[in-house]
């Protein structure tokens, strides 16, 4: 990965460029973080952090916004929390968005246009992520019932989406798994056939309907998928593909 936040070495010093990278590196990791996060993930003071951020934010690897919330309100202002910018996950190695875009275009293009052709990048999408799936199918046989979204939190980890399983904000009634980051997000702007065939798949490897919260390609800091405890789907097409991909707000 190229150094974020790169500066002239007379003005930013080693350490203070290998911090910059660790917290630019805690935000990918863990989706948009507060001030008061980042200090404590990283073991610095909130004034450091923020000396950090305003820094990245110069240089567009950053932007502040409204912390989101799902479920109920609390009183008072959300939370300021800090997102990567497009520029600051292009700096993360998404080096071949325009030969996946120009790739899935010439599909599209190629199976007729129209229709027909969204049909045909389905399919691919579908294709590619079942190239992918005996590491995720794996991972998640051999968890126990209860443990299956982290399993395929670290599986999807491994394979660079920085993801993590978390209680659902309303106790008991499920799981979110969130992706922190998204190798193929420029492509999945223009083609949201690649989130739905995502959201698919997980409802079929977990057995359950699945319905997706939010994701990066739609302007989203973190892709989220909610996963319902107990609720067995009746057939593997029962996945939800209404909001794959789509911001739902």
């Amino acid at each position: 990965m190229k150094n974020v936040g790169e500066a002239p070495q007379e003005e930013l010093a080693t350490g203070e460029r290998s911090t910059r990278n660790r917290v630019a590196r805690s935000i990918l990791d863990h989706g948009p973080s507060t001030v008061a996060d980042l200090a404590k993930r990283l073991g610095l003071t909130q004034a450091a952090v923020r000396r950090h951020l305003d820094a990245l934010a110069a240089d567009d690897i950053v932007t502040a916004r409204e912390q989101r919330v799902y479920g109920a309100r609390t009183r008072g202002r959300p939370a300021k929390v800090f997102a990567l910018t497009d520029c600051g996950r292009d700096a993360f190695d998404q080096s071949y968005d325009k030969l996946a875009v120009d790739a899935l275009r010439w599909i599209e293009k190629s199976a007729g246009g129209g229709a027909v052709g969204e049909e045909a990048v389905a399919a691919f999408a579908r294709a590619r992520i079942e190239a992918q799936s005996e590491g995720y199918r794996e991972a998640v046989e051999a968890a126990p019932p209860e443990e299956r979204t982290e399993a395929l939190a670290k599986a999807l980890t491994a394979d660079g989406y920085a993801a993590t399983a978390r209680s659902a904000p309303l106790p008991g009634r499920g799981e979110q798994l969130c992706q922190h980051h998204c190798p193929v997000a420029h492509a999945a702007e223009q083609f949201p056939q690649l989130c739905e065939a995502e959201t698919e798949f997980f409802s079929r490897l977990l057995g359950t309907h699945v319905q997706r919260l939010a994701t990066i390609a739609h302007g989203d800091g973190v892709c989220t998928t909610f996963i319902p405890h107990s609720a067995p789907q009746t057939t593997t097409e029962s996945a939800s593909t209404s909001t794959a991909g789509r911001n739902p707000a």
